[in-house]
């Protein structure tokens, strides 16, 4: 089932209530319709590797730590002293909207009464918009209070809110709250305390994501992007020792060829001269990338959160250890690919996206059109006029007898498309006939190096025709006659294909060439009432 989008969107534009309740007919409350398809379980190559760092570092000592994403903007001056400004143009703020007063005034009275006639309980009203200005009442609520307190439907506390302007006009207003550009804003309250909860050394990690408001996203830049960070605070710990440890960790991760460069202008967290970065070389295009970089919190830095002691940071670029493994250059592409990379497909993809559109629904149905098929091999050669039985009986409750027929002269039972299969080549969708046409260079390509999906015009169209005798039996029908001729197109011979292939044939102009002529006729009509 599909929903008539453009339907839904227009009516929705004139009457918005009535468009959504309507909606609701169009979920299916009862039957057990799906199962899940077990075979498309799938992980995704950064949650891999995000495991693949949580196993490494705890198998270090490391214990692992849930670092806070939100942060107070007070927190990054004491981590950055005067470079605060600077970093402050990366991060995020986070706002919130304004819980305006909303006064009813008589007006409103009337317009509500419209829609909930003899309304009286304005006293009942006023305190429940009271409530959600001081945040007793969560946004996500309000409508259902409304319902319980003043006894209303859903659709009457819908129009009831929607006649509030101050509703439709309310404006972000910004707060001291930012999401976190980079996970050493969260470590230093982290160890705030773990400094009064854990015997030196202190030996933790987080793996997760953070947010940094880029001037642009580009093949290596991207909003949010994730992390694995570690922190060592120790009485004593040396810059060698950090960098051993970074070196061990990537060994583990299977990268020997590791540089290791000293920034020139270090971060203010930082202690100057103790910051690096880490460097390997991209194995498609041979250039360095930076997959980390590391080094000693400011003892300033550490002095605003009364910690005593050296402490040792290490962050890696999960998208970009990704774009090492995979010679991909696009970080795009790896995390979003859906959105970014093109759609590509095998044929063996694509022909598992081709189905019978109509089948039948019944035990009885299943088995009538196996048999139409069988009939349809069987007698396929035979010269016309003719006609074959393939089923007379009971058929769900009514007795009724099936035929193939064809009643033109000089021609066979059944034309030759019939039993031709559709394979997939080179992303090309073709109908090909099971022998013969040899001469055809684009048919042969397909018969030799195609693949095949086991579906052929006759196994569909005997599909089709066993669903339209169930509905002849059960609506009372007396004859049914299905016939196909020429076919044109999947959909012609009751074939679908789904609609990632079909864009994927489309943007790479690929064919779906099924013609052919099939000339068959089955012919269904009940012998008694």
């Amino acid at each position: 089932m599909k929903f008539d989008i453009d339907r839904l969107k227009e009516k929705s534009e004139k009457d918005y209530e009535s468009a959504w309740k309507e909606s609701g007919e169009l979920i299916k409350k009862t039957g057990k319709l799906f199962s899940l398809d077990r075979e498309k379980g799938s992980l995704h190559p950064l949650f891999e590797l995000v495991q693949e760092f949580r196993e490494i570092l705890s198998s270090l000592g490391f214990q692992e730590t849930v670092v806070p994403a939100l942060i107070e903007r007070d927190e990054i001056r004491k981590q950055y002293g005067p470079e605060t400004p600077v970093i402050l143009d990366r991060v995020f703020f986070l706002a919130g909207l304004d819980r305006s007063d909303l006064g009813i005034s008589r007006e409103y009275l009337e317009k509500i009464r419209e829609e909930v006639p003899g309304f009286d309980d304005l006293g009942t009203l006023k305190k429940i918009f009271r409530r959600y200005k001081k945040g007793e009442i969560a946004s996500d609520d309000l409508a259902e209070v409304m319902m319980e307190e003043l006894g209303i439907g859903e659709e009457q506390a819908s129009y009831i809110l929607s006649l509030f302007e101050s509703f439709k006009n309310l404006e972000p207003i910004p707060s001291d709250m930012t999401l976190r550009s980079h996970t050493t804003a969260g470590w230093f309250q982290v160890l705030q305390e773990m400094q009064f909860r854990e015997p030196l050394p202190v030996q933790l990690f987080t793996v997760g994501p953070k947010y940094r408001r880029e001037q642009k996203l580009d093949e290596t830049h991207l909003y949010r992007s994730w992390t694995a960070s570690l922190v060592i605070m120790a009485e004593e710990i040396s810059l060698e020792d950090g960098e051993e440890i970074a070196r061990e960790i990537l060994k583990k991760m299977g990268f020997g060829e590791i540089e290791f460069k000293t920034k020139g202008a270090t971060s203010k967290y930082y202690a100057p001269g103790s910051e690096f970065e880490i460097f390997v070389e991209h194995p498609e295009t041979g250039e360095e990338v930076e997959i980390g970089n590391a080094g000693f919190y400011s003892p300033v830095s550490l002095a605003n959160y009364e910690i005593p002691y050296p402490v040792f940071n290490l962050g890696i670029g999960l998208e970009r250890i990704l774009m090492i493994r995979t010679g991909e250059k696009d970080i795009r592409h790896l995390v979003y690919s859906y959105r970014y990379k093109d759609l590509e497909l095998s044929d063996n993809e694509i022909s598992r996206m081709i189905n019978v559109k109509k089948k039948p629904t019944t035990d009885a149905g299943k088995k009538l059109a196996k048999k139409i098929e069988k009939i349809a091999r069987k007698c396929r050669d035979k010269p016309a006029p003719c006609e074959f039985q393939v089923f007379e009986g009971n058929f769900n409750g009514k007795e009724i007898k099936v035929e193939l027929f064809e009643p033109e002269e000089n021609t066979k039972l059944i034309g030759p498309a019939a039993f031709n299969q559709i394979y997939v080549n080179e992303g090309n969708i073709i109908g090909v006939p099971s022998e013969g046409w040899e001469d055809d260079e684009f048919l042969q390509k397909a018969r030799k190096k195609g693949t095949p999906t086991g579906i052929t015009y006759i196994k569909a169209f005997a599909n089709l025709a066993a669903l339209k005798i169930e509905e002849m039996v059960r609506k009372g029908k007396k004859k049914e006659k299905i016939r196909k001729k020429i076919i044109e197109s999947l959909n012609n011979v009751n074939l679908e294909i789904e609609r990632p292939a079909r864009r994927y044939i489309t943007n790479h102009n690929k064919k779906i060439d099924v013609r052919g002529p099939m000339f068959i006729t089955v012919i269904a009509e009940q012998i008694n009432s």
